[in-house]
């Protein structure tokens, strides 16, 4: 019996037609992607620290984590931004050596009429009403009452006679910094005669352990994470998880989007230590939006178009829910292209304050000898490659699951389950002729020339290859010169 069969026995003399199916030739194959953020809980939810959870409505999360949690909050936004990747969430509990940030609003001076103050705190519009005769410490236990009544705000207030001092719901580093304002639109302005001073954001401390969340991944397969955490021990704790999980014995790779606040000089310097072709941290100046808030609308945009192509660029897609830094703040061309050169990814604003992906780029920028390398610049060329890989594990693992390896020439009969290195190079040939009509790669002519399949000299049931693709570029700048007559 030359035929190679699964299920049906060489000893089988019972009459009748037994027929198996083999599914080897169906290369049917559907990827369901998955996401997953790291973030915060209040113990008035119900999910423990460190449990994976699969969310699918931001009303879920804050059962599960707490109204005005960091991670009820991070969801919300990420699911505005795409509802169709699968969400996952661990939860970190506060770090019990933390402190919390604070500021305070000062009202310096009483308004003269009434009217109505905008108030902004991380990006989220408060209306608070001010009444004719209103004074300083009317207007301060006004303001305090409005963030008090919105319960989904991850900061509280208490008032003081003319001061109201704000507190985030949570320990740790990533509320210093938090935007509170007042106008971000044009036509708003406070009441004549009111004055407010608003101090920053400060003194928060000691962010969760990270490793909590990593424990908690296993070996399940993520293709992306949120990270609202920047500190550099978390981040060198996220670094060696990524490069274990990208390396050929785990080979369940994915890529952390993170965000950062701050200067021009503080981002540039942020982005200049870090070192990891995993790694997308998004440089965002002074937006109203929180840096978990950006982390989460980032990644998720960009889980949206990678899932669908991933050596497709991502410039120009829309960071929705992000509120844009004011016009006079807004790094000019030339600052943003000395971030790209400092591992920090960038966005642009539209006319209507619309911000956009400019550049997503990884933190890679130096190899094993400290000197400068662009090979891991874009964030579509780790993406592309952990595509391609997955694709021949999934012609392996589809077509040839159980079957004997030869040499080639080797004289059997058809429907032998056998493999031989002739017969995996035209497989992984055929395989990179569909990666080039998706647009994956090119320039199949020298893919075909080097590639290279062998059985293992010393271990004759290893069949190993080695390939060159050329992964597809992406059209990112167009420069033109125009020699003009007159």
């Amino acid at each position: 019996m030359a035929i190679s069969f699964d299920n049906i026995p060489a000893s089988l003399r019972t009459p009748g037609a037994y027929i198996e199916f083999n599914n080897e030739l169906a290369g049917a194959v559907s990827v369901m992607h998955k996401m997953v953020a790291f973030g915060q809980r209040l113990t008035t939810g119900s999910q423990a620290e460190g449990v994976p959870v699969r969310v699918t409505d931001p009303s879920q999360a804050v059962a599960l984590f707490g109204r005005g949690s960091m991670l009820a909050l991070t969801l919300a936004v990420a699911l505005n931004a795409n509802p169709e990747t699968e969400l996952w969430a661990i939860a970190l509990d506060d770090n019990a050596a933390g402190q919390v940030a604070t500021c305070t609003i000062q009202v310096a001076s009483a308004p003269t009429v009434a009217g109505t103050i905008a108030l902004y705190l991380g990006g989220k519009r408060l209306t608070v009403g001010i009444a004719q005769g209103d004074d300083e410490n009317a207007v301060a236990a006004s303001i305090s009452a409005a963030i008090n009544a919105d319960v989904d705000l991850p900061v509280t207030a208490a008032v003081s006679t003319d001061t109201v001092t704000i507190t985030a719901r949570h320990k740790g580093e990533v509320f210093n910094g938090f935007d509170i304002r007042t106008n971000f639109y044009q036509g708003e302005e406070l009441p004549a005669g009111l004055i407010l001073t608003i101090g920053t954001m400060s003194g928060g401390t000691g962010s969760p352990d990270i490793s909590t969340a990593i424990d908690a991944l296993g070996d399940e397969w993520f293709n992306w994470i949120i990270n609202p955490y920047t500190d550099v021990a978390n981040m060198v704790a996220l670094e060696t998880e990524l490069d274990s999980r990208w390396g050929p014995m785990r080979q369940i790779g994915c890529r952390v989007f993170s965000a950062f606040s701050g200067t021009h000089s503080t981002a540039g310097t942020y982005g200049s230590a870090r070192n990891n072709p995993h790694m997308s941290c998004m440089a965002i100046n002074t937006s109203p939006t929180p840096v978990y808030e950006v982390a989460a609308i980032n990644a998720a945009v960009a889980a949206f178009s990678l899932s669908i192509d991933p050596a497709r660029p991502l410039q120009t897609l829309e960071l929705t829910g992000m509120k844009a830094p004011a016009v006079e703040d807004q790094w000019t061309r030339q600052e943003r292209n000395l971030l790209l050169y400092d591992g920090m990814s960038t966005f642009t604003v539209d006319r209507d304050g619309t911000c956009r992906i400019e550049r997503q780029i990884t933190m890679y920028q130096t190899n094993d000898a400290s000197l400068p390398d662009a090979s891991y610049l874009d964030i579509c060329t780790p993406e592309t490659l952990e595509r391609i890989r997955y694709e021949q594990r999934l012609l392996q693992a589809q077509k040839y699951p159980r079957h004997k390896l030869a040499d080639d020439g080797t004289n059997f009969a058809a429907g032998q389950a056998i493999i031989t290195p002739k017969i995996w190079r035209g497989e992984l040939l055929a395989l990179y002729l569909k990666m080039e009509e998706k647009g994956w790669v090119e320039d199949y002519a020298t893919y075909d020339s080097q590639l290279v399949v062998e059985r293992d000299v010393d271990d004759r049931n290893r069949l190993n290859w080695r390939d060159t693709p050329n992964l597809v570029n992406q059209a990112r700048v167009f420069a033109g010169k125009q020699q003009f007559i007159v």
